[in-house]
């Protein structure tokens, strides 16, 4: 999925937009009274720290409705702790669990707790396919990529421990020590079409998860590659929402419910080292974790000063997100501060609140356009030809793709049943070497058919998408195709 991420499930960021907006319309937030109304710094430091935190806060809602499969549960990632969910196929075309989802991989997602006891991520022959297995933790950045650029084709295998884990770590394991005792793993296998699922299953099956106290004993195999699909899952707690997506929950959290989540969480998922001193400034106004961290024990103005953080918070990071990156030839790209964040707060919350799971640059960037080169908006009841320059096809390591969305982020049934293309595709080139895609509704004939992707009736959005980039295409030197509306103007 993807952020525009082609990793993250999501309710699609239009309608998170009206919802979050339309609620802060109806529900308007009456005025702090003076004795109560926060200083200047006060409002400062509480923004930040609402930013600081969305991240966390959206994980654990991800993680306790990823982990507990409940009836009428939204996501398809859905497994117990500790086990994997393998995906056996693409999504149809009327497929709306995932905004943006990629038709180039198939997913092993997982989520651990390593709190009580390591676990053994094993990986194991790949036959030199292309795969990547990012590790996150609570605070969506990546600390830990095993894949087919850091591993040789057989494989490897992994004790994943808490932060300060004193154990001993046996003979043939890589140690990686997460930052926090939860850690996702979003794996992605590359699937050259529907006629690769026997190998790409083959391969997901070799990915286990296995708590140390068992490493090295007996165990079943799985039947199917969607093994955790059959474990049963712990109960749901009691209040836990297993119906409503987590970015409609966090954005309609009352101030005190947020803040005293994430303090709470920030007991047992600590800061990075170089939080210090965002971590300072929170404590200047009462923000410290702890697992009984109290909202109404704060001072009047600090309790004042949150309340408009969390009003004003999410309609901000939207504005962020929207802006995020550099617009290149009408392709709107990011390519620093994704997948590990630093200081970039701000960068990496609207990142979370529109691509949880994003991959860092160097591993996979997805450059989005929805209009084209003239500016107007790509429309399905048009047609429309990208056009790679002789020379200027994606530079990938790995594969590239271009796939089309509704407006909404989510891919619409064709007769083709194709929703994307690439390099993977039997493509026919000009004479010149150029390339031609064709996009529209209609089928274009037999000359183009090859070179087709159907597109959606109504509004269009489309991505790129280059798996382990070039340099070049990371650091602006490559040019993106340009996007030409071809029929006759109205």
């Amino acid at each position: 999925m993807t952020l525009g991420r082609n990793l993250i499930w999501r309710a699609a960021l239009v309608w998170a937009i009206g919802m979050t907006c339309s609620a802060t319309a109806q529900v308007p937030t009456p005025s702090a009274p003076a004795a109560t109304a926060p200083s200047a710094r006060e409002a400062e430091i509480a923004a930040e720290a609402y930013s600081f935190l969305y991240p966390l806060v959206i994980m654990d809602i991800t993680r306790q409705q990823q982990t507990h499969k409940g009836v009428g549960q939204i996501n398809p990632w859905g497994a117990p702790i500790n086990h994997f969910n393998h995906s056996p196929e693409f999504p149809p075309g009327n497929f709306k669990g995932v905004v943006r989802p990629n038709f180039d991989t198939l997913y092993s997602t997982a989520w651990l707790d390593v709190a009580k006891e390591p676990m053994v991520l094993s990986i194991g022959d790949t036959h030199g396919r292309y795969y990547m297995m990012p590790l996150y933790d609570m605070w969506t950045d990546t600390f830990a990529v095993p894949g087919s650029e850091t591993l040789p084709p057989k494989g490897g295998a992994f004790l994943i421990t808490a932060p300060g884990w004193q154990g001993k770590t046996p003979i043939g394991l890589q140690r990686i020590e997460a930052p926090t005792p939860f850690v996702w793993i979003i794996g992605r296998v590359q699937t050259n079409g529907v006629q690769d699922y026997p190998e790409v299953h083959a391969i997901q099956k070799s990915f286990k998860l296995t708590p140390l106290s068992q490493w090295g004993k007996a165990t079943p195999a799985p039947k199917t590659p969607r093994e955790a699909s059959r474990a049963v899952p712990p109960a749901a707690e009691p209040s836990l929402d297993l119906k409503t997506p987590p970015l409609m929950q966090v954005n309609a959290m009352s101030a005190e419910a947020f803040f005293t989540r994430a303090l709470r969480l920030m007991a047992t998922n600590p800061a990075h080292g170089i939080d210090q001193p965002i971590l300072a400034r929170m404590k200047l106004i009462g923000l410290t974790p702890r697992a009984d961290f109290s909202f109404s024990s704060l001072a009047p103005s600090v309790q004042s000063a949150l309340k408009k953080a969390r009003d004003e918070g999410p309609s901000a990071l939207m504005r962020f997100a929207l802006r995020a990156g550099q617009n290149r030839q009408g392709w709107r790209v990011i390519t620093q501060a994704i997948g590990t964040y630093g200081v970039e707060y701000n960068q990496r919350a609207a990142i979370a609140m529109w691509g949880l799971g994003a991959n860092r640059a160097n591993d996979a960037i997805y450059p989005r356009a929805d209009l084209d080169k003239d500016g107007k908006p790509i429309d399905g009841g048009h047609t429309y030809v990208v056009h790679f320059k002789t020379g200027e096809l994606p530079p990938v390591k790995a594969f590239w793709s271009l796939t089309a969305y509704t407006s909404d982020g989510f891919p619409e049934p064709n007769a083709l049943k194709r929703y994307a293309l690439g390099d993977r595709d039997p493509l026919v080139k000009n004479p010149d070497g150029s390339l031609d895609l064709y996009l529209q509704a209609a089928d274009p004939g037999d000359a183009k058919r090859a070179n087709w992707l159907p597109i959606p009736l109504g509004r269009t959005s489309l991505n790129l998408r280059l798996y382990l980039p070039k340099p070049e295409a990371l650091d602006g030197r490559w040019n993106l195709p340009s996007i030409t509306r071809t029929d006759a103007a109205p």
